[in-house]
């Protein structure tokens, strides 16, 4: 999904915490017996599981696990001295039973998954179990995901997380709607096909969707706006194709949006501007084209607008420099063409910005050298002219993570000279550098800090509580 952490901003939101919660879902954040270390009564201690629930548990762990014979190994697996990793239970009082609310496998300490494991659709039949977590498990014999015809979806699960297998193909299941306490469901980095079903749409509870790194095919579905209490949304790294729904704006509090890297065509729709609570907002790899909506200039929670490689082929809006929070913004090999904005160097919150390999003309804003937090800036492959504005102590700063190469007219006053190399030459030197010969046909190659990774990092360990809380541990 695209490390020098103590370069990251501290003015990071925390609003930006659950823009990545999916990626969580690969950690055993709950999944180690907390059970054992508490004092439990003897009355509970004496208790078991229900029959049928103890049966349908073993039969789920011997369709996905042959770690060990889970019957005779642990007879009483919700019992606090005799619980296996990856298993956590709860006491309920009104039947002096143990029933199990959260399964994880995949990932050590949790049972690990043999090469024949497939999808056991019995966890739709543990009343109880509100989160399960399965990574990396399906990656030899082809599974998929099978709901039961006469399931009386008294479930009450609450997040499903079935992450990087690569064996689990076919659709997702439009039977999945009937889990309505569904608030998390991530299916990333598998190998489903087919497309998005509309009855997902139906789960009023889900709070994060993720279908990333798929091979999901057709549009987004025009009910995508009904799920009104989103927050994360990741269709990124399909094939999907299309305009984005103008339904897509009555998600009001819908904090992260990822499209990118799909084959979506059209505008960005004015209903854009209703996302006011969006921080992270990714449109790349993909083929839109034509103006932004004015409509932009409503989401002033934004910090991460990531739009590169798309057709654009207008000048730079200017209509970005109006949010003022923007730590991130990346419009590069999009044909961007005219000057740049100098309003532009008003977005004091900037971290990194990428123009390269457009068609902008004209000179550097002034103003750049400004921008305290600025660490990565390229502008190279355009047609950019006159003297770098960048005193000695801004180019030393940047050092290799600024790029001005490939811009014939471009040169670096003799007072700067020495401080980087930043791909052009000094002023009033005849000799023109092979680097500022280079005409704007390829991406750079200039290296790119991964920013946005920083980012998540120095968030994950907030994402630990906030996860661990939402699985009830």
């Amino acid at each position: 999904m695209k490390m020098k952490i103590f370069f990251c901003s501290s003015s990071f939101s925390l609003q930006l915490l659950l823009t990545l919660v999916s990626i969580l879902h690969s950690f055993p954040v709950c999944s180690t017996n907390q059970n054992a270390a508490k004092v439990v009564p003897d009355k509970i201690l004496s208790s078991n599981m229900d029959p049928l629930e103890l049966e349908t548990l073993f039969k789920i762990m011997e369709i996905l696990s042959s770690d060990q014979d889970w019957r005779v190994s642990y007879p009483n697996p919700c019992q606090p001295a005799s619980s296996w990793p990856g298993i956590e239970c709860r006491y309920t009082a009104t039947d002096n039973h143990f029933h199990v609310t959260r399964l994880d496998f995949g990932t050590p300490p949790n049972p690990s998954c043999k090469n024949s494991a497939t999808f056991p659709s019995q966890i739709f039949h543990l009343p109880h179990l509100e989160s399960i977590f399965i990574f990396q498990c399906f990656t030899q014999a082809p599974a998929r995901i099978s709901v039961p015809a006469n399931n009386p979806f008294t479930s009450s699960l609450q997040q499903l997380s079935l992450r990087s297998n690569s064996a689990l193909i076919g659709s997702i299941p439009p039977q999945l709607s009937s889990l309505k306490s569904l608030q998390v469901l991530t299916l990333s980095q598998n190998k489903l096909t087919g497309e998005i079903p509309v009855e997902i749409f139906s789960l009023s509870s889900l709070v994060h969707l993720d279908l990333s790194y798929n091979i999901l095919t057709g549009s987004i579905p025009l009910e995508i706006g009904n799920p009104r209490n989103l927050v994360g949304l990741d269709f990124s790294y399909n094939k999907l194709t299309g305009p984005i729904p103008s339904a897509l704006g009555n998600l009001r509090i819908l904090q992260k949006l990822d499209l990118s890297s799909n084959s979506l065509s059209g505008k960005i729709p004015d209903t854009i501007q209703q996302l006011n609570s969006l921080v992270f907002f990714a449109l790349s790899n993909n083929r839109f084209q034509g103006t932004f909506p004015r409509g932009l200039t409503g989401l002033q929670n934004l910090q991460y607008f990531l739009m590169d490689n798309n057709p654009m082929f207008v000048s730079l809006p200017l209509e970005l420099s109006h949010l003022k929070k923007l730590q991130e913004l990346r419009l590069s090999n999009s044909g961007y063409s005219g000057t740049i904005p100098s309003a532009y160097s008003q977005l004091m919150n900037l971290s990194s910005l990428s123009l390269e390999n457009n068609r902008l003309s004209g000179r550097i804003p002034t103003g750049f050298s400004n921008l305290s937090h600025i660490y990565h800036l390229n502008r190279s492959r355009n047609f950019l002219d006159g003297t770098v504005p960048f005193n000695s102590t801004f180019l030393k700063r940047l050092g290799r993570n600024l790029d001005l190469s490939g811009n014939p007219g471009l040169c670096l006053s003799p007072s700067a000279a020495n401080a980087v190399d930043v791909g052009v030459d000094v002023c009033g030197n005849s000799k023109t550098s092979s680097s500022s010969s280079i005409k704007p046909l390829k991406k750079s190659q200039a290296p790119l800090m991964s920013y946005t990774l920083c980012a998540v990092i120095n968030v994950a360990l907030f994402l630990l509580t906030l996860h661990h809380g939402l699985c009830s541990c």
